[in-house]
């Protein structure tokens, strides 16, 4: 499954780097992160990772099955 997440402001490299598994770019003041999310278990660990930098998950939504 492919998604797509949208974090308020913009991250640092060091932060983007904490996600490996996601490619990262800027738009409107927002950080998009998008690739590829294996099961359900893999989304729950990116959303806890995302908490716990202090991170605030503006949007998330699947791009494609």
């Amino acid at each position: 499954m492919q998604y797509e997440i949208r974090v308020e402001g913009q991250m640092s490299r060091t932060m983007t780097d904490a996600f490996p598994e996601l490619e990262s770019c800027i738009v409107a003041g927002q950080t998009l992160m998008f690739g590829q999310v294996t099961d359900e278990a893999h989304l729950y660990g990116l959303l806890a990772r995302f908490q716990s930098l202090g991170l605030h998950v503006v949007e998330m939504r699947r791009t494609a099955p």
